[in-house]
């Protein structure tokens, strides 16, 4: 085969890429039925965005080792900005003030913070002579470049958001070598504060998501529909499903955004038990790949970098299965590469985007330039 593909095509990541193919084109048809059985104006976009988000990528992909590290404080900081701008003249909507309205978008930019508190985490650990890891430079200095965009987020307020990027930041601090004990005394720590930070740091509504999630059928039809309905499309879809755009709960406008929040539930009405074997097995082919790419690399910049980006990714596809099967609170998080949004999948494929420039530079031994 080597003979008849060309080197540039057979060469790419395709253990990752296939898995990624199949859920772009299974998301797009769920959204397609989502639509009531039309391309548009879920499933056209989502296609569209996809691919051009695969060429931005791609492009991402070929970035030297030494402009990443050079711009991995100045893409940080463009990216606070932007969170800033968003208290200013953010566009608002469904009760939070979340977007710029760039004309021909709404940019969520605490979307982007997800990628880039990594990049910058990981830029700030790698320049750090190992013996300084287990003091408190490692950690006040990393814990000021998590925290700041975490609190302007919560005036947005976007708890999901926070959560992500704490977690993918945490990520990127352990797998650096931070004391365990550390993590442990922070988890404790948080298990003491949770009822201060609920009653004092939640919103009421965000509240209500977590007294809901407790006992959801305890209103059905009031702050307890949302994951009463998921969990209704979920199971009625039994073992093979309804059937491609048959799905009811979707169609009769029971299920609430059957096209972003509950794509899965919207899928598994229709493709069933089979169909959610297909999602949660290109999603581990992915996770795997991302896992493999970390293990591979001999640099602690492009290691940090993969293990990141893979753990942003594992949290979106976590949570948002998890809320869809009411194993957790709603917080709108999307499910990457399925559900409609033009910020989230910018956002994961970054993150893939990322992942492929590690792979490259563990392929091919860095070159003085830009690119290489």
């Amino acid at each position: 085969m080597s003979s008849i593909v060309p080197a540039p095509i057979a060469r790419q990541p395709w253990q990752m890429l296939f898995p990624l193919f199949v859920l772009i084109a299974f998301g797009a048809l769920v959204l397609f039925s989502a639509a009531g059985g039309s391309w548009d104006p879920y499933a056209s976009s989502h296609v569209i965005r996809f691919s051009v988000f695969l060429v931005m990528a791609f492009v991402l992909s070929r970035f030297s080792r030494e402009l990443v590290l050079f711009f991995a404080f100045p893409i940080y900081g463009v990216v606070l900005a932007m969170l800033l701008a968003v208290e200013a003249i953010g566009f608002v909507g469904g009760g939070s003030q979340r977007w710029l309205n760039l004309g021909f978008m709404q940019l969520q930019p605490s979307e982007l913070m997800k990628p880039a508190v990594v990049l910058v985490l990981a830029r700030y650990y790698s320049a750090l002579p190992v013996g300084m890891v287990p003091t408190l430079g490692a950690l006040l200095v990393p814990g000021l470049l998590i925290l700041t965009p975490v609190a302007l987020v919560l005036l947005q307020p976007d708890l999901g958001t926070s959560l992500a990027i704490v977690f993918g930041g945490s990520m990127v601090m352990f797998a650096a070598g931070l004391p365990l004990r550390w993590f442990i005394g922070a988890a404790a720590a948080g298990a003491v504060l949770a009822p201060v930070a609920f009653f004092f740091g939640l919103q009421p509504y965000q509240q209500k998501r977590v007294f809901t999630f407790l006992d959801p059928e305890s209103d059905p039809l009031g702050d307890g529909y949302h994951i009463t309905q998921s969990k209704i499309a979920i199971g009625s879809g039994g073992f093979s499903g309804k059937g491609f755009n048959e799905g009811s709960q979707s169609h009769l406008n029971y299920l609430p955004e059957p096209h972003t929040d509950f794509i899965f539930a919207t899928m598994a009405e229709e493709w069933g038990f089979l169909g959610g074997i297909v999602v949660l097995g290109a999603f581990a082919m992915i996770l795997r790949w991302g896992l493999s790419v970390a293990r591979a690399s001999s640099d602690r910049f492009g290691k940090l970098i993969a293990l990141g980006m893979t753990a942003t990714i594992f949290f979106y596809v976590a949570i948002n299965l998890m809320m869809v099967m009411g194993l957790a609170p709603v917080v709108g998080i999307p499910l990457p590469f399925m559900s409609h949004g033009g910020s989230s999948m910018l956002t994961n494929m970054i993150c893939i985007g990322s992942l492929m420039l590690v792979h490259r530079w563990n392929r091919k031994a860095p070159r003085t330039g830009l690119l290489r």
